[in-house]
C-alpha cells in the first residue's frame, strides 16, 4: 500500500474516496493525525496531513518518528512525500515541481533514530541514496502519463523553521550545492529509510527562496497561497497517475 504525507496546501486528498480513518498509537507518541484510508483512482493509499488537518503543528514540532511509525505498522511500505520548497536553482520558479534525488540537513534537535534508549543497539543505515530510485522513476513515469512538467532531480536543503531562511543563508546553501529548500525533509526521509520503507518526495516550489528572483527584498507570503494551490491540483492529478500505474 502506498502512504501519502500532505505538506503545507495539501492537508486532505480531494479526490480520495475515503474509507475509514484510523488513530494509531505508536511508541514514540502520536502522530500529526489520524490516518485516512481510501480509494485513489481504485487503489487503496493511507493519507496522513504532515502539520495536522487544520495545519497546526509546525515542522520542527511534527512528531516525524510517530507518522512514519504509524504509516508502516498500518501496511504501507511505499511512502511519498509531498513539501513545498523554495527554489534555489535558477529554473525552480514557482509552480515548478521537483523530484528530489538527494539532501542536506541543517535540522537539529529533532528526534531521527528509531534506535534510542539504554536498551537499543547502536544501528547505523546506509543513506547514500535519501531517496528510493524505483519510486522516483515511478513518479517520473506518472507525472508524463499525466503530461506534466516536473523537473527530474535535485538536492533538497532541509532547515529547521518556522522562519524562513536569510538571503546568506541561501547563499550558504547554493554554495553547499542545493538546489531547493524546505523544512520537513529530515528527519523523515532517513526514519523511513531506517524503517525500511520506499521513500522519494514531490517538492512543490511555492516561491523563490530570500535573494533569488522576486524574493531578492522580500518573500511575498501572501503570494504563497496562490501558488500552492493551482500546484496542488497539479500533485493530485500525478498521484492518481502513480496509483493507476502500482503494480
Amino acid at each position: 500500500m502506498l502512504g501519502i504525507i500532505g505538506g503545507t496546501g495539501l492537508t486532505q486528498l480531494s479526490n480520495l474516496e475515503i474509507t475509514r480513518r484510523q488513530i494509531v498509537r505508536t511508541p514514540f507518541g502520536d502522530p500529526s493525525g489520524a490516518l485516512t484510508f481510501g480509494k485513489l483512482n481504485g487503489r487503496e493509499v493511507a493519507f496522513l496531513a504532515r502539520h495536522g488537518y487544520g495545519h497546526t503543528i509546525p515542522p520542527h514540532e511534527v512528531n516525524y518518528r510517530a507518522n512514519i511509525w504509524a504509516l508502516h505498522s498500518e501496511g504501507a511500505a511505499q511512502v511519498v512525500s509531498v513539501a513545498s520548497v523554495g527554489g534555489i536553482r535558477a529554473d525552480l520558479t514557482p509552480g515548478a515541481l521537483a523530484i528530489p534525488h538527494q539532501v542536506l540537513d541543517y535540522t537539529w534537535g529533532r528526534k531521527h533514530t528509531f534506535f534510542e534508549g539504554p536498551d537499543q543497539p547502536v544501528t547505523h543505515i546506509d543513506f547514500t541514496h535519501p531517496y528510493c530510485e524505483v519510486l522516483r522513476g515511478r513518479l517520473l513515469k506518472a507525472a508524463a502519463a499525466a503530461g506534466q512538467a516536473v523537473v527530474n532531480k535535485g538536492v533538497y536543503a532541509a532547515t529547521q523553521g518556522p522562519r524562513l531562511e536569510s538571503a546568506a543563508e541561501i547563499d550558504r546553501l547554493e554554495r553547499d550545492g542545493a538546489d531547493m529548500v524546505g523544512m520537513t525533509g529530515m528527519p523523515e526521509a532517513s526514519l523511513a529509510k531506517e524503517i525500511g520503507m520506499r521513500y522519494a518526495a514531490v517538492a512543490v516550489v511555492v516561491n523563490h527562496a530570500a535573494g533569488r528572483g522576486d524574493s531578492s527584498e522580500e518573500i511575498h507570503l501572501d503570494q504563497i497561497n496562490a501558488v500552492l494551490q493551482a500546484s496542488m491540483v497539479k500533485v493530485r492529478t500525478l498521484l492518481e497517475k502513480l496509483v493507476a500505474a502500482d503494480d
